[in-house]
């Protein structure tokens, strides 16, 4: 999501902006309009996950009597594939197999919590 700050501190709308699952896991750059028809562009880095902010300063909305102009704030918002090919499954397949806690140290943490919680019931019982 896009974010232009307005003239008061908390006053901001939001813009939806999607980013691709690949783009947000191998990183790069993507262009992002702002408030004065112009475009900039935002680098993001290898792994950035959903819901990550970025601010560029001195893009976003005017402050009311003033000369000075609002930061904009680009929140990537990643999205899942839908619709996948039979080859895009297997890839998306062999990408799981060679996963590991180091490549999803997030959700890695909190099932193998799970895991390890439920695992250490099952042998108590």
């Amino acid at each position: 999501m896009r974010w232009l700050s307005g003239p008061r501190p908390g006053d901001r709308k939001p813009v939806p902006d999607v980013r691709a699952m690949v783009q947000a896991a191998l990183g790069g750059e993507f262009e992002v309009p702002t408030i004065d028809g112009s475009k900039t562009r935002v680098k993001v880095s290898e792994g950035t996950q959903s819901g990550r902010r970025f601010r560029l300063h001195g893009k976003g909305m005017p402050v009311l009597r003033s000369r000075q102009v609002g930061d904009m704030y680009v929140q990537v918002v990643v999205e899942t594939p839908q619709k996948l090919t039979k080859r895009q499954r297997e890839l998306l397949s062999e990408f799981e197999k060679l996963s590991s806690k180091d490549t999803h140290p997030e959700s890695a943490g909190f099932f193998g919590k799970v895991r390890e919680l439920l695992g250490g019931r099952a042998g108590s019982g």
